[in-house]
């Protein structure tokens, strides 16, 4: 089965508002084998509404509106679904009465406004709401299931769970999907399309869709079958042969980020650690401890943003950083080594860069990155050029970091 999911307001198409009811009730339909296809948001007007609900009723076997079901004018739900399947609204005596003795429960006489919120669409199911004066309502309209529901999660949440799920597990008959994420660090999101997709493209369950993220790509392979163990099966032939075609650069099937994996091979070799950084300003430590118990494996982090603080801290020589430049595949060499040293650890690693926007030069631009390791993984130095503003190349060296330990971590070669 196949669902849609509407975000109705306004206010929701403004700076500053987000809207978290579309990925609350993607992930439940998820765990019960309905595949959301599409998610919009769309402005309180009764026409795009109306629109909206037939589009996505043209294409889906269930549609999910969230919002749009107040006592205000602009309040427009109701109306928009009617008119989409050509339907009328009536005024239920039952939810009218409701809702006056709520009103009445808290010493307060309800306003005519409100009596709109007991209107529902010919034909459905009301879905009573226990934490506010909207009600749901669903209707079968040939073959589609629509549903309409509150727009606060406090009171969407346990509606959708209690009321709305049940009849939606009932309808996808036992179906399962499932969703394995390989990640992947240091390789653009082109370069994996070009290794994979030979191979997913022969297979149409699981399907695959590969996402691109500052430092990483990702892999979602999703199967659909009757039992968890024949999608995971389905996934594992597929991410087999992906395998093969990445040797050594998916560094996590299981959820992990890249310093989770990074830490814990860390601790299984029971090697101790340092970072020297400069313009990641301590971001590789802040990932590292993020975890719990990175104290067994982290010895001390340096922030040796100025040129007089590599050469305080770390010992890099005056002269050095004078002859080629503090951003120079020599110093940060010098300030792995040298942070090894101060530290008394097994594995130090060292970054330094321009992250911009200003104090970049021809020769040296913005985004320029050195990453350097040295100790009992032996030495290595890689240089990288990383697109975007500040944030991104702070964030992607970060993870370049991360990768180049774990790759000499696992025995693997620097690139």
């Amino acid at each position: 089965m196949k669902a849609e999911i509407i975000a109705v307001g306004s206010e929701l198409l403004v700076p500053g508002r987000s809207e978290t009811n579309a990925a609350y009730i993607t992930g439940k339909l998820r765990g019960v084998g309905i595949v959301v296809t599409a998610r919009a948001t769309v402005a309180d007007d009764r026409e795009l509404l109306a629109s909206a609900f037939r589009a996505a009723l043209s294409r889906a076997d269930v549609v999910i509106a969230t919002g749009g079901l107040g006592p205000t004018e602009d309040d427009l739900t109701r109306e928009a679904a009617a008119a989409a399947i050509g339907r009328g609204v009536r005024r239920d005596p039952a939810l009218l009465d409701g809702l006056r003795a709520r009103f009445a429960r808290y010493n307060r006489v309800m306003a005519p406004v409100n009596e709109k919120q007991a209107d529902v669409i010919e034909g459905a199911v009301v879905l009573p709401n226990a934490r506010g004066t909207a009600a749901g309502q669903y209707v079968e309209s040939d073959g589609r299931l629509l549903f309409l529901l509150p727009g606060p999660p406090v009171e969407m949440q346990p509606m959708f769970d209690g009321q709305v799920l049940p009849v939606l597990a009932g309808r996808a008959a036992g179906a399962v999907l499932r969703t394995r994420v390989l990640r992947i660090a240091s390789m653009s999101e082109s370069d994996v399309e070009q290794a994979v997709a030979p191979l997913y493209k022969t297979f149409t369950n699981p399907c695959t869709t590969i996402l691109s993220n500052p430092g990483h790509v990702e892999l979602h392979l999703t199967a659909e079958g009757r039992s968890l163990e024949e999608c995971e099966a389905r996934i594992e032939e597929l991410a087999r042969g992906m395998r093969e075609r990445l040797p050594g650069r998916i560094y996590s099937e299981d959820g992990r980020d890249l310093a989770t994996v990074v830490g814990a091979l860390l601790r299984e070799r029971k090697l101790t650690l340092a970072l020297a950084e400069s313009c990641t300003g301590g971001l590789v430590a802040a990932r590292l401890t993020e975890q719990a118990g990175a104290s067994e494996f982290l010895e001390r982090g340096y922030v040796t943003y100025s040129n007089r603080s590599k050469m305080d801290l770390l010992g890099v020589d005056p002269a050095l950083i004078e002859r080629v430049g503090a951003v120079s595949e020599e110093v940060a060499r010098a300030m792995a080594d040298g942070a090894r040293r101060a530290a008394g650890v097994s594995v130090a690693v060292a970054v330094t860069g321009i992250a911009g926007p200003g104090g970049g030069t021809p020769d040296k631009p913005v985004g320029l990155v050195y990453i350097a390791m040295a100790g009992a993984l032996g030495e290595r130095v890689r240089r990288a050029h990383f697109p975007g503003d500040r944030e991104r190349i702070r964030h992607q060296a970060g993870q370049a970091a991360l990768e180049m330990l774990r790759r000499a971590l696992l025995g693997l070669s620097a690139t």
